[in-house]
């Protein structure tokens, strides 16, 4: 006997009681984002492997254990896209949308980096991505803060995430500070742990965002970048910080703040919680202005962040009595050969005039009290019955199945309308 196929370890099914929690999230999104005049981008999930390369940086954790990359029969490598930054930075140039225009996007989809799963941390994890070009200025910045400051408050869970802002400052700035970042860890080396002794040759900001506890004293007192940014990238910090001060919107300045991928400048920030164990870093993003040049475009200005999907769904599921769609709104039950029939150009009739209702008829026959019972389970609000005496008379009955209220008999011609009553207000229609 054949053994059941398992889904691939780090990658999950979403099954249907777990879909209206994922569609509810996906709507806030849309309303949110579509307030702020954000237009939605698709791109493919495969690209070449040198896009990650150029963009991500060789020397990166990402891009030399966690990639699924992979010949095709052509002999090219290809890539599961790690995050979707460089994939829409890509897209833009191919396509000509950055010259002298200014653009507002926004991607949501599957991501793949081969990492240890945990709670929080998948192999395909879903992102949603926000990325804009063309602006300068920290106005720009404040507004990616305030539209995810907008959508925590519309999820209920704002009180639950923390803003941690800080400036990387321009690279020749930041290339000054690592000399001096590298010289101080190398003068207390014996307390850095081994994937700190790596990053010291390739990526020593990062060693600024260690968790080891040991380390912890030695980094508090290690040299601030902020100390050593110039007069444009303190102006542009300030000009943030100002604005999210003038809007009462609550930040944290975190110097030790670095980001993981090697083509972040001046501004970064994440929103996070205590709330998820050890990853507790829900939004993050910043300015990469310079990776437009390095993936062969004329320079210009890119701000943006990504957002893991499943990290809010965790926090979503602590809100109480969220407003989640039913999948199913009314299920007819039909007993009987020709009350299937009626019941079937009955069914067809209702979802012509009533837009928007999720009716599910029964099908493959079954007694009444049977139908009835998976009416219930399927978490309709209503029973719409359709029998032989209901066929002789032209008659329908209706039956609310979460609430005390008694059945209707109505006559065919009126159910349509009754039907549109009950979905606008249905307390008032069954009183």
């Amino acid at each position: 006997m054949a053994t059941n196929i398992q889904a691939i370890r780090g990658m999950h099914d979403v099954l249907p009681d777990q879909t209206p929690l994922w569609q509810y999230a996906e709507q806030m999104l849309r309303d949110v984002l579509g307030s702020y005049g954000y237009s939605e981008m698709r791109m493919p999930i495969v690209e070449k492997t040198e896009l990650f390369k150029r963009s991500i940086g060789e020397v990166t954790d990402i891009v030399e254990k966690e990639m699924y990359t992979f010949e095709d029969r052509n002999g090219d490598s290809l890539t599961l896209r790690p995050e979707g930054t460089a994939g829409c930075l890509r897209a833009c140039l191919e396509h000509g949308l950055l010259h002298n225009q200014v653009h507002r996007l926004w991607y949501y989809g599957p991501m793949y980096r081969h990492e240890r799963p945990q709670k929080g941390r998948y192999r395909q994890f879903i992102q949603l991505g926000v990325e804009t070009y063309g602006m300068a200025g920290p106005d720009i910045d404040a507004e990616l803060i305030l539209m995810m400051h907008r959508l925590w408050k519309k999820l209920g869970i704002r009180e639950k995430v923390r803003l941690q802002v800080n400036s990387l400052g321009t690279i020749a700035e930041r290339l000054a500070y690592r000399e001096i970042l590298v010289s101080y860890f190398q003068e207390h080396k014996d307390l850095l742990d081994a994937d700190s002794l790596r990053r010291l040759e390739t990526n020593p900001l990062r060693i600024l965002d260690s968790k080891t506890p040991a380390m912890q004293d030695m980094l508090t007192e290690a040299p601030a970048l902020m100390d050593y940014l110039g007069v444009e990238s303190l102006q542009h910090f300030y000009g943030l910080i100002a604005t999210l001060t003038d809007l009462r919107v609550d930040y944290e300045i975190n110097p030790r703040l670095v980001r993981g991928l090697d083509y972040y400048s001046k501004t970064v920030f994440e929103w996070v919680t205590d709330e998820l164990g050890s990853q507790g870093t829900v939004c993050a993003g910043g300015r990469y202005d310079s990776l437009i040049e390095q993936l062969g475009g004329k320079p210009n200005y890119a701000v943006g962040f990504a957002m893991g999907i499943e990290r809010v769904l965790a926090l979503l599921e602590t809100v109480p009595d969220l407003p989640l769609a039913r999948s199913v709104d009314a299920y007819m039950i039909r007993v009987g050969e020709t009350a299937e029939r009626v019941g079937t150009h009955l069914a067809e009739a209702i979802r012509d005039a009533v837009p928007g209702i999720k009716l599910q008829v029964n099908c493959g026959g079954g007694s009444f009290k049977s139908q009835f019972k998976k009416a219930d389970k399927s978490g309709a609000e209503y029973a719409i019955i359709v029998g032989d005496d209901e066929v002789r008379n032209e008659v329908v009955s209706i039956k609310s199945l979460r609430t005390e209220q008694p059945q209707q008999t109505l006559p065919q011609a009126e159910i349509l309308a009754i039907l549109n009553t009950l979905r606008a207000h249905p307390a008032a229609a069954q009183s």
